[in-house]
C-alpha cells in the first residue's frame, strides 16, 4: 500500500468514526461499533470499512444492513470533507479479530489455570 492510500484510509476510518458519533441515527448503528480498519484499493475507487462491536446481543446482520442503508449518506458527507477527485465506493464487513483474540485470552487463561491445579496435586 502507498503512503498516499494509508493516510486516505487513515483519513476515511477517522471520519467515519466522527460520523458514526455525531450525525448517525440509525438505531441499527448505535451500539458500541468501531472502526477497526479501512483498506482502500490502489486508485482509490474502493474502500473496504471493517467494523466490530464489543456488544453480544447485537446482530451483526442488522449492523451490516445498517451501514448499507446509511453508506450513501457516509459517502456524500466523507465527499464534503475530503476534497478527492474521486470517493471511493464503501463496503463494509464485520471484522471479528476482537473476538477471536478474547476467545484465544480465554484458553490461556483456562490452560494456566489447570496447570496450576495439576501443580497444586502433584
Amino acid at each position: 500500500m502507498t503512503r498516499r492510500t494509508e493516510r486516505v484510509s487513515s483519513i476515511i476510518q477517522q471520519e467515519i468514526s466522527d460520523l458514526l458519533r455525531e450525525q448517525v441515527n440509525d438505531p441499527r448503528l448505535t451500539s458500541l461499533i468501531s472502526i477497526t480498519k479501512v483498506s482502500t484499493s490502489p486508485d482509490l475507487r474502493h474502500a473496504k470499512v471493517f467494523i466490530s462491536t464489543l456488544e453480544d446481543k447485537v446482530n451483526k446482520n442488522e449492523i451490516l444492513q445498517g451501514f448499507a442503508a446509511a453508506s450513501g449518506f457516509l459517502r456524500r458527507q466523507l465527499a464534503n470533507r475530503l476534497k478527492l477527485r474521486h470517493m471511493p465506493e464503501l463496503s463494509f464487513h464485520i471484522d471479528d479479530s476482537i473476538e477471536r483474540g478474547a476467545e484465544v485470552l480465554r484458553l490461556i487463561e483456562q490452560v494456566a489455570s489447570s496447570d496450576t491445579e495439576n501443580e497444586d496435586e502433584h
